[in-house]
């Protein structure tokens, strides 16, 4: 809390003063100018590839896409310092979106205020003040759009989704930021072509982790927003109509218990709403922006999943493997360790370990992890991971079928018998209350609800 109070003193203003669009033949490139006066400057940009005869310029509704990112851009840097006032000097917003955009960053910097101390609110966290105005006045008029643009992380969500729409008959481009070998692969297992696969570039300013290394303020900041948006532009130069996420029903848990702290805020389906309303009401582009997995639960999702066998050896989903080239399991964080958990009911030991390379369910070291994946902690890792009854469950059935078959139970699975968190007698109940489940709090059209429970009926 005194570095926080400190650090507002010394940088009470942070301003957002522009962002460049340059068009190539191929690609559209957007820089951004953000300046935390007296103490740093930083230029983040990111290239978008777009068909050849389309163009952006005098483009009002791309002009306001650009911006849009940026906004969602500016957060990652402002938090170095929490600076009271964030001056837009670049773009146009009214007081309802203001309120959005302070939602957004308060909700999806909960994380970074529990796990630095902060105690602020909503009100006075920051106040945003924009006094730019766009230049272009012409909206480009664009064709229908149609088909759909897929997000791909290279995760076994993903993975399902892009299976799942692939073989109804639906038309896929795949969207990935910052390319990764799993990314790559599970496009390939798909059976789509490699030129289904849309890269945007990312280019993060260092210079924040130099400030972060001197001491100021760091954590984690609502990064799907910036997949949400970049995905709009995506779609919007490339004539896609659905812009289809991966996000399930579990992302809603509160990652700490009794709080409104959630790691996965920004793939919410508060924020998911709050997005698809964002886009009709200020930029108008015309996409459909949902999550094709939402009436799902994490336990639901893995069942479907492994029936793909295809996608095992492919799929990744460890943010500190995705740091390393090729992407990998580092199999020694609470993400890693999920995954595995939430497969256990489905895959054998032997299957696990040839994903993973390594046994975690047998190694002590994971002790902490489990504990508060199973709900035997004041929080969850702050990962993106399954709710605390779907991980109970599914270790209960991979502890059941361990028994029953006569196997040795792992360190990690003897220690959930010893806690007395093992209840053999309500599995079956529970087990057929997760298959069944489906969250109407959901945006799918019609089309897709109705592909999505024909494959929940045909896998589960």
């Amino acid at each position: 809390m005194d570095k926080f109070d400190t650090f507002r003193r010394e940088a009470p203003e942070f301003v957002y003063k522009n962002f460049t669009i340059e068009e190539t033949e191929n690609t559209v490139e957007i820089g951004y100018f953000f300046d935390i006066t007296g103490l740093a400057e930083f230029r983040p940009s990111w290239s978008f590839p777009k068909p050849s005869d389309v163009s952006v310029k005098n483009d009002l509704i791309f002009e306001r896409l650009a911006f849009s990112l940026g906004m969602a851009e500016a957060v990652s840097y402002w938090k170095a310092v929490c600076s009271p006032l964030m001056r837009v000097e670049c773009g146009e917003l009214s007081a309802e979106q203001v309120k959005w955009w302070k939602k957004l960053y308060f909700s999806g910097l909960g994380e970074f205020f529990y796990v630095n101390g902060i105690k602020t609110d909503i009100d006075s966290f920051v106040n945003i003040e924009a006094s730019g105005r766009f230049v272009n006045s012409a909206e480009a008029q664009r064709r229908e759009p149609k088909g759909c643009l897929v997000p791909i992380g290279g995760g076994k969500d993903s993975a399902l989704t892009l299976e799942t729409l692939v073989g109804a008959g639906m038309e896929c481009r795949c969207y990935a930021i910052n390319n990764r070998n799993s990314t790559i692969e599970t496009v390939k297992a798909a059976g789509l072509t490699a030129d289904s696969l849309i890269t945007a570039k990312r280019r993060f300013d260092r210079s924040l982790v130099e400030l972060n290394n001197r001491g100021y303020l760091n954590g984690h900041t609502p990064f799907s927003s910036i997949v949400a948006f970049s995905a709009e532009i995506t779609a919007y130069l490339n004539g896609l109509k659905y812009i289809v996420l991966s996000n399930e029903d579990s992302a809603n848990e509160s990652t700490v218990a009794g709080q409104a702290v959630n790691h996965q805020y920004s793939k919410s389906f508060e924020f998911e709403q709050d997005f698809h309303n964002y886009e009709k009401t200020y930029l108008g582009t015309n996409a459909y922006y949902f999550s094709f997995l939402r009436p799902l639960s994490e336990f639901q999702i893995a069942k479907m999943f492994v029936s793909h066998k295809k996608y095992l050896p492919v799929f990744r989903s460890c943010n500190l493997g995705s740091k390393v080239s090729p992407d990998i399991w580092c199999g020694e964080c609470p993400k890693c360790l999920f995954v595995s958990l939430i497969l256990s009911p489905f895959l054998s030991r032997e299957e696990l370990f040839s994903i993973f390379g390594r046994d975690m369910l047998d190694d002590p070291a994971m002790e902490n992890y489990f504990l508060e994946l199973t709900g035997q902690s004041e929080h969850k890792p702050f990962e993106c991971v399954g709710s605390i009854d779907e991980v109970n469950l599914s270790v209960s059935l991979a502890v059941r079928n361990m028994l029953e078959s006569g196997s040795e139970l792992p360190y990690l699975f003897k220690k959930y018998v010893e806690l007395g968190l093992y209840c053999p007698e309500t599995i079956d109940e529970r087990n057929k209350a997760y298959c069944a489940g489906w969250s109407e709090n959901n945006l799918l059209p019609e089309e897709f609800r109705n592909i999505l429970k024909s494959e929940m009926e045909r896998l589960l």
